[in-house]
């Protein structure tokens, strides 16, 4: 033990007589329970303090012998009301009181309508509180025994014993013998932000410190203390040095019962907030503020506070935000505190919040919980068409409207970005309802079912072909489908059967992305994403990447899900692009599919020191288990290593946070339009029961989702929630787990990499070519370079709403275009066979459908994408339609309206007969080659670079420099890298290519 510090000589002396020379001196003295030893009797038999495990053993042994009398606990923080629970818990008391002498408990932590609640509860568990009460004196036995307390007002109470819970003192006696400055109030070795003592070489840190006149009683200070003096003592030279700033001393416990917590600065509406971010911060007042803060007195606090309390429930909340509900500052819980850990991090990382302060207290409207029923009719529901409530009533209530199709079509709204339509969707719901109409799931005007009803049917009478389906479930037993149901059945197959996408009976079920294995973009070309599971990958890797991106001049990003995408490859190049990624060792990382994108991880005890699970090494085993298998929506994993939560792995549709026993696992929560935390399914999951957990919900999900449901919706539908969830999935009530489990390890056991089948399958292979007439190729879209990469230009501002349907030709002659062998097989594929072919500048879609030839222009005239050959074919009775792949406008393809679009009256297309010829060739009725171009050539409607207007960024960069060149800490390298880059452009300098 060290017994003197001598600081002239660098030394300490030991209580053996050893001294020990120093460099630096940390002193870590702790403290020790405060005891007024003012107060008469305070060293009585029968007096304690609530510190150590010792302490705990002595009270234990008096309580023994003094059972059935009164004890007492001095001290209503949350250390008193702990150990007034210690005490009952005892039983050893015929009562215990709290005695505090503020108005209510917690008074560091609680306001009084908070620390009052929790008085009421912890009353009613059988505890006596005596508020606004002072120990004067402690009256004792002859033979010095406790008996009873006499309060500062006069009054008296017997007890046998006495527990002081009333703070700590600093144990600073080293440091002021040496002659270190220590604090004069409530005792301490002062430090500054550095933790340096008065003393060279000397610092403090923990319990016994006292920065800024304070002292903290907490661990979580101590160790900030500790993290920050280490840095400092060991790296800093390195790097900079790091200073202690204000602790956190949110709380979170359970005292007697009651689930208490208090986060940021929870008090800033009484004291004023410590810390305001910037934004939230108000301008420093002049003079005439000043004079008038002399006359009216100090304003009030920059703070608004939103509280709730519920005295059915005993829970109260108070979040404190700045002025402008932007920013949350603190607040505290009592009786609910679930929120309590996404609502530290919030406060400590001082974002500016995306939601209205009330959704804190209230939540977030559920899905179809809002009909929009408080909206005025007035009110704007689609930006993007600028469709109001009103509009939507109105035609569901003239009739004109009886299904959300419907809606679409008249109204235009949901056709553009399409995040409006949950809304659109419950409104109408609400109409139909409200006029005694039965709202109907349905997945679309073809079958009666909803998605789930399908699944079983289709599962149980091992249904594999759309014309099967049709005839065991469709309205039409003849029907080709829509392009609604058809990408439904086709992931329902992919679900239960797992056979390629792109196989004959398959393809023609796909949507946009899988019917080339990539998310098609702007311009028509693909992305290309190869798996990095858990964002692990090795630099050969990354060089294969490299070396392909750059070979292929495809613009490259980190994605969200921590792996890389290659933007701008053309069709006619995929299969050679993912030939020298499938040798380099890499997959398809299923971005385009409806199926498990990615499992986000930190890097958890692989490297952090913080790390307490290994999250790399269980997001790969994840990723690897789930990839490829198909869902009713995407779906998104993360593995956090901590309660750091780097990974984000709370809005994940399954996530999994480590912990000292195993894993926490939440499922159904999602990012995008409608953001949504998951929910804990079950705590302290051992990691080799993991996997048989989540092969349940996910099958569960899979089983039972609607179409396109997300699981955080589908978790909102489900009744009996997150409750009824655990039911099935850990307590096995339905006795299905065993099936789902199976089920689940059948659909892994049958994983084939999907890019690596489509190059070494002939049939595949072939449909990846622009042109089926031709190996021509022809550019679609202006590109321009931005930020050292090549993209897309901006789309036109408006489509092209010429009247391509009713062009007047002044001639039309019959002219072959492509081979018939192309379309043998057609009538057996659920959505024909298309084909693209150009004729001079012009492309045309052609489509073989029910032993029909259909054809029209390739371009769709809405965003100008040349993509109509692609699109799902859908029909109604005797009427066919092509649904475009990027917007679903849909373009009638026969019949007396052919070239009408049925959800957007402003655009149309040009259609032209067709027919097949004993040569063996298929002809279309065309115009002359000059003619048709004049109308419809790929130069004329290809958007140009300037068609979209101005730069959306052109006043920003006016005043901050072309992609921030001028901002303060733009690295100048990068400055200097787009210089070069535009000077050898320009034709001066030297390219300097990369050796990888």
């Amino acid at each position: 033990m060290v017994t003197e510090i001598h600081l002239n000589e660098k030394l300490v002396s030991c209580s053996s007589g050893e001294t020990v020379p120093y460099d630096v001196l940390v002193i870590a003295t702790g403290s020790d329970a405060l005891l007024p030893r003012h107060t008469p009797g305070h060293d009585a038999k029968g007096v304690f303090v609530y510190r150590t495990i010792e302490d705990l053993e002595k009270l234990i042994e008096f309580g023994a012998k003094n059972k059935g009398t009164v004890g007492a606990v001095v001290g209503g923080g949350l250390l008193g009301l702990e150990a007034a629970n210690a005490m009952m818990d005892l039983e050893n008391y015929e009562k215990v009181k709290l005695i505090e002498r503020n108005r209510w408990v917690l008074s560091r932590q609680l306001d009084s309508d908070a620390g009052g609640l929790v008085v009421e509860q912890v009353r009613e568990l059988g505890l006596d509180v005596l508020l606004g009460k002072r120990v004067g004196k402690i009256e004792v036995t002859e033979d010095n025994y406790v008996k009873g307390v006499v309060f500062e007002d006069g009054e008296r109470m017997d007890c046998s014993t006495i527990c002081f819970a009333i703070g700590i003192k600093a144990r600073d006696e080293l440091a002021r013998k040496a002659g270190i400055k220590c604090a004069d109030r409530g005792g301490g070795i002062v430090v500054d932000g550095e933790l340096k003592t008065s003393a060279p070489d000397v610092y403090a840190i923990g319990e016994c410190a006292s920065w800024e006149n304070q002292t903290f009683g907490l661990i979580a200070p101590g160790i900030e203390m500790a993290d920050v003096l280490s840095f400092n003592l060991t790296q800093a030279k390195d790097h900079a040095y790091r200073s202690f700033k204000r602790p956190d001393l949110s709380t979170k416990l359970k005292l007697l019962g009651v689930e208490v917590a208090s986060f940021g600065d929870f008090f800033a509406d009484r004291d004023g907030p410590k810390h305001l971010p910037l934004r939230a911060a108000k301008k420093k007042e002049g003079s005439p503020d000043a004079l008038r803060k002399l006359t009216n007195g100090t304003p009030p606090p920059p703070v608004k506070a939103l509280t709730y309390k519920d005295p059915f429930q005993n829970v109260y909340k108070k979040y404190l935000f700045s002025l402008d509900g932007k920013y949350l500052l603190g607040g505290m819980m009592i009786g609910d505190t679930k929120d309590y850990v996404k609502l530290v991090p919030m406060v400590k990382n001082q974002k500016m919040l995306d939601v209205p302060p009330s959704q804190f207290i209230l939540g977030a409207s559920k899905e179809g919980d809002e009909g929009g029923d408080d909206l005025d009719d007035d009110t704007q529901i689609c930006s993007c068409h600028n469709v109001t409530k009103g509009d939507v009533c109105s035609v569901v209530k003239d009739g004109s409207c009886k299904s959300i199709g419907d809606v679409k079509s008249c109204t235009k709204a949901g056709t553009g970005c399409g995040g409006c339509m949950p809304l659109v969707t419950s409104i109408f719901n609400s109409q139909m309802k409200a006029m005694g109409n039965e709202v109907k799931n349905h997945i679309c005007p073809h079958f009666n079912y909803s998605r789930a009803d399908l699944y079983n049917i289709i599962s149980v009478k091992q249904l594999k072909t759309l014309q099967e389906v049709m005839k065991e479930a469709g309205n039409d037993p003849e029907s080709q489908g829509c392009e609604a149901c058809k990408p439904s059945i086709g992931s329902i197959f992919s679900s239960l059967y797992n056979k390629h996408v792109m196989a004959k009976p398959l393809m023609g079920l796909q949507e946009t992305n899988d019917r080339f294995l990539g998310n098609i973009q702007r311009n028509g070309t693909y992305s290309v994403v190869p798996r990095v599971s858990a964002g692990e990958i090795t630099p050969e890797k990354l060089i294969v990447i490299g070396n392909v991106a750059k070979k292929y001049n495809l613009y490259t990003k980190i994605t969200g899900g921590q792996r890389i995408d290659m933007f701008g490859a053309k069709k006619q190049d995929l299969l050679a692009i993912w030939k020298e990624l499938v040798e380099g060792g890499m997959e398809s990382g299923h971005a385009y599919a409806k199926s498990l994108r990615t499992v986000k991880s930190c890097v958890g005890t692989t490297w952090c020191r913080y790390g307490i699970g290994d999250s790399v090494g269980m997001a790969v085993r994840l990723e690897e288990r789930y990839k490829s298998i198909r869902s009713p929506h995407k779906m998104k994993g993360g593995v956090s290593g901590c309660v750091r939560e780097c990974a984000e792995a709370q809005n994940k549709d399954f996530g999994l946070i480590a912990t000292e026993k195993g894993f926490n696992l939440f499922v159904g929560g999602n990012g995008g339009a409608s953001p949504k935390h998951s929910e804990l399914l079950a705590k302290d999951v051992p990691p080799d029961d993991i996997i048989p957990i989540i092969d349940r919900y996910l099958m569960f999900y899979i089983r039972t989702a609607d179409k396109l449901q997300r699981t955080a919706r589908w978790l909102e539908a489900l009744p009996g929630g997150i409750k009824y969830l655990r039911e099935v999935i850990l307590e096995d009530k339905l006795g299905i787990c065993a099936s789902l489990e199976a089920q689940m390890e059948e659909l892994v056991g049958t994983f084939f990499d999907e890019w690596a089948e489509a190059i070494n399958n002939p049939e595949i292979a072939k449909k990846f070519q622009q042109f089926d007439n031709t190996k021509d190729s022809l550019e679609t879209m202006d590109t321009e370079e931005d930020r050292g990469q090549t993209r897309p230009v901006y789309w036109a501002n408006e489509s092209a709403k010429v009247d391509f349907r009713n062009t007047k030709w002044t001639s039309l002659t019959w002219q072959p275009m492509i081979e018939a062998s192309h379309f043998v097989g057609a009538d057996d594929t659920p959505n024909g066979i298309s084909a693209n072919v150009k004729r001079g500048d012009t492309q045309l879609a052609i489509f073989k459908v029910r032993g029909k030839y259909l054809a029209s222009q390739q371009m769709c005239p809405h965003k100008r994408a040349f993509v109509l050959s692609d699109g799902l074919i859908g029909d109604s009775k005797d009427k066919l339609w092509v649904s475009c792949p990027f917007h679903k406008r849909n373009f009638e393809l026969n019949g007396e309206q052919a070239g009408r679009c049925q959800n957007d009256e402003e655009v149309s297309i040009a259609t032209f007969p067709v027919e097949e010829r004993d040569d063996g060739m298929v002809y279309l009725k065309l115009p002359p080659v000059h003619e048709l171009d004049g109308v419809l050539g790929t130069k004329k409607w290809s958007v140009k670079k300037g068609e979209s207007g101005a730069s959306p960024f052109e006043k920003l960069d006016r005043k901050i420099g072309v992609n921030g060149t001028r901002m303060k800490g733009r690295k100048p390298l990068e400055a200097k890298r787009q210089l070069h880059a535009g000077a050898v452009k320009a034709g001066g300098g030297d390219g300097v290519d990369i050796d990888w």
